[in-house]
């Protein structure tokens, strides 16, 4: 079975590519908890990340916004003595930051989905990629939507993270045409 060769390498790295990677996702809480792992991930390989996410899950209340922007010092140095996340106190920050800046967001009657689906027009964008050269760090629709998420008050959201979440969440379809999950993705895009 033919994969994106970035996959390998682990069985847990080969089973997100499976099962998660590419496969649009519109659930606000799923989007928001995504969005802060790719954020976590910045300077660092997803692989680490991926390694981390149940204890990030554990650690930050299951990505509960209304919890996380409640966190007080005592629970920002609980989290930096957690050797099961990335203990950078700019991550741990943004995490918090982006909780306050997604309830606001909520609070002004916009979905987190609506909000960067609309990068893409809501409808995932279907590449066709031969080689892992073919694909951008970034794109003008990433562009656009790192400026939207900083104005809006996000923090670790440059535009290489913000197109590294496009992917994740099948905004856009990354997946080689070689491949086995490129045409499954696409047709779950239909």
């Amino acid at each position: 079975m033919q994969r994106c060769p970035w996959c390998e390498g682990f069985d847990l790295y080969r089973h997100y590519h499976d099962t998660e990677w590419g496969v649009p996702l519109r659930n606000d809480a799923a989007l928001f908890e995504l969005i802060n792992l790719e954020g976590a991930q910045a300077g660092l390989s997803w692989s680490t990340v991926l390694k981390k996410r149940e204890n990030y899950r554990l650690a930050f209340d299951h990505f509960d916004a209304e919890k996380i922007a409640r966190y007080d010092a005592q629970k920002v140095a609980e989290l930096l003595a957690n050797p099961g996340i990335i203990r950078n106190r700019l991550k741990v920050a943004a995490t918090i930051g982006n909780a306050k800046a997604y309830l606001a967001l909520q609070a002004s009657g916009q979905t987190f989905s609506d909000f960067v689906w609309q990068f893409v027009d809501g409808q995932p964008i279907k590449n066709q990629r031969q080689s892992l050269s073919e694909v951008p760090a970034k794109t003008p629709a990433s562009d656009a939507m790192s400026r939207a998420l900083l104005k809006a008050g996000f923090k670790f959201v440059g535009s290489t993270i913000c197109y590294a979440f496009m992917q994740a969440s099948g905004m856009v379809n990354d997946h080689l045409v070689s491949c086995h999950r490129h045409a499954a993705v696409k047709a779950h895009q239909a």
